[in-house]
């Protein structure tokens, strides 16, 4: 069992740990690439998981249920943290909310449960996603144009895929593939930036930081281990689930503190400080779920 977790784990951290050095020792700026990878290669990977014809959205609303009482779950409980040890809940409940279901999240699904984990994967970031630049941008400025939100490329390919899928829309072979090859692209991709992300990052309030990423996975954990026994859902999605509950807060998080100027070292701090720990919280989830 540890000898299967280490090895899917392994690819995960060993890209991210590549990025961390050429981070540190050639300091690379990744800015263009990134953006490359989340208005290219990104949607093109949902595209491709949902426009695929075997993928059935009606198949997955119990999925799409549960994750998205996890995700609203994770920021109620996450507020109430914050009331209590008094932190800002605008600097707190968006790192709880919102998970590295994309850099992490993605290709531990297809590691550990193979390709046909995949579609369920992207559901979850669908949703997580959806959210994070809908409430989560209303949570950071009250005056934020929410309508912008469907000027953001994944979203806009997560609505054109499953407008195919509905419609039973079949999508000439060639054409899908050259879309798969373009969606392959991404994953390693955001495990290299992930690891040059961290390479730049600071902790600036270390006490908040290793509460937060000790906090995240734990209320992660404990609402996915509810969820799986309240929903009916197929093995391989419980499984996902849990997994989905143990990832740490996501990198854009730090954006959208940066962008929104609401105490970007703190959120800094819980980022990086999280993505480490994640070493000791995602094999926990595994060894649940294996």
């Amino acid at each position: 069992m540890l000898l299967r977790i280490v090895s899917i784990l392994f690819p995960l951290f060993a890209i991210t740990g590549v990025g961390f050095l050429v981070g540190r020792r050639a300091r690379p700026d990744l800015s263009q690439a990134n953006k490359l990878n989340m208005d290219v290669f990104v949607p093109a990977l949902v595209f491709g998981a949902l426009a695929n014809k075997s993928f059935h959205i009606t198949q997955f609303l119990p999925l799409l249920g549960a994750t998205s009482a996890a995700v609203v779950g994770s920021g109620l409980i996450g507020w109430a943290v914050a009331r209590l040890a008094g932190i800002s809940p605008r600097t707190f409940v968006p790192p709880m909310m919102f998970n590295n279901c994309g850099n992490l999240g993605l290709p531990l699904a297809v590691l550990a449960f193979g390709e046909q984990a995949l579609a369920p994967a992207v559901v979850m970031f669908m949703v997580s996603n959806l959210a994070h630049f809908t409430f989560g941008a209303w949570l950071l400025d009250h005056q934020a144009r929410l309508t912008s939100v469907w000027r953001v490329p994944s979203v806009l390919a997560t609505m054109a895929g499953l407008a195919v899928g509905i419609a039973g829309i079949e999508i000439w072979a060639p054409a899908m593939l050259a879309i798969k090859m373009l969606g392959d692209i991404s994953i390693p991709l955001m495990l290299f930036a992930l690891g040059v992300r961290i390479s730049e990052s600071r902790i600036g309030a270390l006490g908040l930081g290793v509460f937060g990423a000790v906090a995240r996975p734990l209320i992660g954990l404990a609402l996915s281990a509810l969820l799986v026994w309240l929903v009916p859902l197929p093995p391989q999605e419980r499984a996902l689930l849990i997994v989905f509950g143990a990832l740490p807060p996501a990198v854009l998080n730090y954006m959208f503190a940066e962008r929104y100027q609401q105490e970007p070292d703190k959120v800094a701090s819980m980022v990086l400080i999280g993505n480490v720990l994640a070493v000791a919280f995602l094999p926990l989830a595994l060894a649940i779920v294996l």
